[in-house]
């Protein structure tokens, strides 16, 4: 590196298009790391999702109920080990853009399927004896400034009381973790025996079942076993895994990998345009300059290391800027204020942004570096 001090006087001999350039890679590079960080929201309940874990629902729609006594018959089905069920409640807190899931659901059970989920003992304790109680994740509590003992109230979007009141009113009792990162930990869960002696309609129907099967080798024979119990019953039901439940949300708005890829593509392609014609030009500036290079001694593979390098540090610089500017912004949280329960930036996508780095610098300055190998000393010095 006893040349960087030359390198560096050519990045700065065209201070502007230097600047531009390194904006434009910056620019691109923050870019990356959001489309990032949203792909891992979009995909990150298939990520986590257990593979002894299915969900089943009704056949038709998620939006449509299912009966309550379905669970003692799910229960008996040979090969399941475990039932709980949930409903979407789908209030508002406050106002509108305060999102965040709520579920009704029977407290024990519920834990015992989800042992991802990280609540104190006691506070357990208190959700099983607390009629109106209700646990909420960490990163909810932190957004709104909850603590335990506080009263919750939710205004109802679909469940209304059987007394016509729309606010449902609930105690904090606990404020539950997770046991490693991508669980996602915003949703509010109350009991469901309180919701459904409240409310005004469907009472003694569940959203959805969670089953978690002996031998996650035999889930698919399970589903089917399921599908097979209320086959051409009025509410027939469509079992699957927990995963390809979560992955069906996030087709609903395409095939979110080829979207990103396609939109990284198209960003990735035009910065290297910008950075292959930045190395260009400096090149075709300094035809003599390298001349001289090359009659003081410098020999063909040094002309062509300087060149890359003087690449790779313009992207590098705007590359790492832009990974570490994403990085700060992503950790401040979702900018949609709650569409993404889980939003950051996972460590492999920053380690492959540092290899696209490199391959930008790399790939912008080969061209102009083999260019400045091939310049014959006469050819150069003839311009002088």
């Amino acid at each position: 590196m006893k040349f960087l001090h030359l390198i560096w006087s050519n990045l700065k001999r065209k201070k502007l298009r230097t600047l531009l350039t390194l904006l434009s890679v910056l620019v691109a590079f923050v870019l990356y790391g959001y489309l990032s960080a949203i792909g891992e929201a979009l995909s990150q309940g298939v990520n986590v999702a257990e593979a002894d874990r299915l969900v089943v629902r009704h056949k038709v729609s998620l939006t449509q109920l299912l009966p309550g006594p379905y669970k003692d018959r799910i229960a008996r089905i040979p090969g399941v080990a475990k039932v709980a069920h949930a409903t979407w409640f789908g209030g508002i807190y406050q106002e509108p853009r305060n999102f965040f899931a709520q579920l009704p659901v029977e407290p024990a059970e519920y834990l015992a399927l989800y042992p991802e989920f990280i609540l104190p003992e006691e506070q357990k304790k208190a959700w099983l004896q607390t009629r109106t109680g209700a646990i909420v994740g960490k990163k909810t509590a932190e957004k709104f400034g909850w603590k335990i003992g506080d009263r919750i109230p939710i205004q109802a979007t679909i469940w209304t009381q059987e007394n016509g009141q729309r606010t449902w009113e609930f105690d904090l009792v606990g404020i539950y973790d997770a046991t490693k990162k991508g669980i996602d930990t915003t949703t509010f869960f109350f009991r469901y025996d309180y919701f459904d002696e409240a409310r005004a309609f469907a009472k003694g129907t569940v959203g959805w079942y969670i089953v978690r099967v002996a031998d996650s080798n035999q889930a698919a024979d399970v589903a089917k076993q399921i599908d097979n119990e209320f086959m051409n019953s009025p509410a027939e039901t469509k079992a699957e895994t927990e995963g390809a439940f979560v992955q069906g949300f996030a087709k609903q708005i395409g095939n979110v990998g080829a979207i990103l890829l396609a939109i990284l593509s198209a960003v990735f392609f035009t910065i290297l345009l910008v950075a292959g014609n930045t190395m260009a030009q400096a090149v075709r500036e300094r035809t003599e300059e390298l001349g001289v290079l090359k009659a003081l001694g410098f020999t063909n593979g040094q002309v062509l290391a300087l060149v890359l390098i003087e690449s790779c540090l313009l992207a590098g610089l705007g590359g790492v800027l832009g990974l570490g500017l994403a990085w700060v912004s992503i950790a401040q949280g979702d900018p949609t204020g709650g569409a993404f329960p889980m939003f950051y930036l996972p460590t492999k996508d920053v380690l492959a942004g540092l290899v696209l780095v490199v391959a930008l610098g790399v790939i912008a300055g080969l061209f102009p570096a083999l260019q400045a190998m091939r310049l014959r000393i006469a050819d150069a010095l003839r311009r002088m």
